[in-house]
């Protein structure tokens, strides 16, 4: 029995190896070893940190690349590794050996989808990190419970892909829950695979905070943009920009300091305001807050198709129902479903802990083979 599934095993492996070519191809794996060789060559030229701004876009392109090109080759160090087992489990015809090969392989099919789903991230800005807002809707303590859910499940999502996450703004609810919240989530293609969460989220329960025990639904909008680097200019006129100084509000925490150091910014021409209170100075929180500014009028004049920042005309996301491009529903039954992909799952608890990628995975596969439902 064990030598006809060692012979299935040898099979699929044989099977895998086209992908994997495939794989390497899209990837331009060639072209990534080649950029890698000349910025090294630069990186070891003399002088090369007198312009520490430029050093540090090359250094972290290398980064990139390097990381790249050794995932990869693991990929396919991995394959061989699992045919040679196979090889000696079947000559041996050895049951411990099967099963380290089955697992072996589920393993591998992962880590293949994985890097298959970043060869659909194509777009200009998908390898940026990302800057993410939430905003709760219109219901008061329910929709502010329900935006810090959101709050959690996108920064366990971070931490289950290593990335780095930083809060910017955070806003304490009045009695439970944030008003608003901002984090940047630094990783390679983070913008990519997060910006399928623009929109607005949707959630049914049983309220906790309703006596009577009654079915609520809540909203909560979620605004994704890239991370830009500083070589990116974005026309931003000082004239449209009005600032104000203020002391952090909310309940405090780990979260806010108590001085006069956090910074809203008023982009006067579109309305769009951003804030930042998390840094202990005045100027670090006006940096972010810029950043943020930035990011945000980008994504604006992406998304209105403008020609330019003084074309973009300020659009207020509508958080109600009939806009929601997900529902999260607790009770009576348990199910989260996207309705742009019809991507379903039960495991509610594995989604609010940050389990999203099976959410993404259908959002970039079905975007690239336009089956994405508008």
């Amino acid at each position: 029995m064990a030598l006809i599934e060692y012979d299935e095993y040898k099979q699929k492996l044989k099977d895998m190896g086209p992908e994997l070519d495939k794989l390497s191809a899209a990837l331009d794996l060639e072209g990534a070893r080649a950029e890698v060789r000349q910025l090294e060559a630069e990186s070891a030229q003399d002088g090369f940190w007198n312009d520490l701004e430029r050093s540090q876009r090359v250094h972290q392109r290398l980064k990139q690349l390097q990381n790249k090109v050794t995932r990869q080759e693991k990929l396919l160090g991995d394959w061989e590794d699992l045919g040679v087992l196979c090889e000696m489990g079947q000559e041996a015809d050895d049951p411990d050996l099967l099963q380290e090969l089955k697992d072996g392989y589920t393993a591998l099919q992962q880590k293949v989808e994985e890097t298959r789903l970043t060869t659909l991230l194509t777009g200009e800005y998908d390898a940026n990190n990302v800057i993410l807002t939430i905003h709760p809707g219109a219901g008061g303590t329910e929709a502010q419970d329900w935006a810090q859910m959101l709050f959690r499940m996108y920064t366990r999502w971070a931490e289950r892909h290593d990335f780095k996450c930083t809060t910017l703004n955070y806003e304490d609810g009045d009695e439970a829950g944030i008003k608003s919240a901002t984090i940047s989530i630094e990783g390679e293609n983070a913008y990519g695979f997060l910006r399928s969460e623009n929109g607005v989220h949707r959630l049914v329960r049983v309220s906790p905070f309703d006596a009577n025990a009654r079915r609520q639904t809540s909203f909560a909008a979620v605004e994704v943009m890239p991370e830009l680097p500083d070589d990116i200019e974005v026309e931003i006129r000082p004239e449209d920009i009005e600032m104000q100084a203020c002391r952090s509000s909310g309940a405090g925490g780990q979260h806010i300091n108590k001085t006069s150091s956090a910074v809203r910014l008023t982009h006067i021409p579109t309305g769009i305001v951003v804030f930042c209170q998390t840094e202990r100075s005045q100027f670090q929180n006006k940096d972010n807050a810029m950043k943020m500014l930035r990011a945000k009028l980008l994504e604006m004049k992406i998304q209105q198709h403008a020609e330019k920042i003084s074309d973009i005309k300020g659009v207020q996301m509508k958080i109600e129902w009939g806009s929601q491009i997900r529902s999260y529903v607790f009770m009576p039954y348990q199910m989260v479903k996207d309705t742009r992909t019809s991507f379903e799952t039960s495991q509610v608890d594995a989604v609010m802990d940050g389990d999203l990628d099976g959410f993404i995975n259908a959002y970039l596969t079905q975007q690239a083979t336009g089956d994405l439902k508008k």
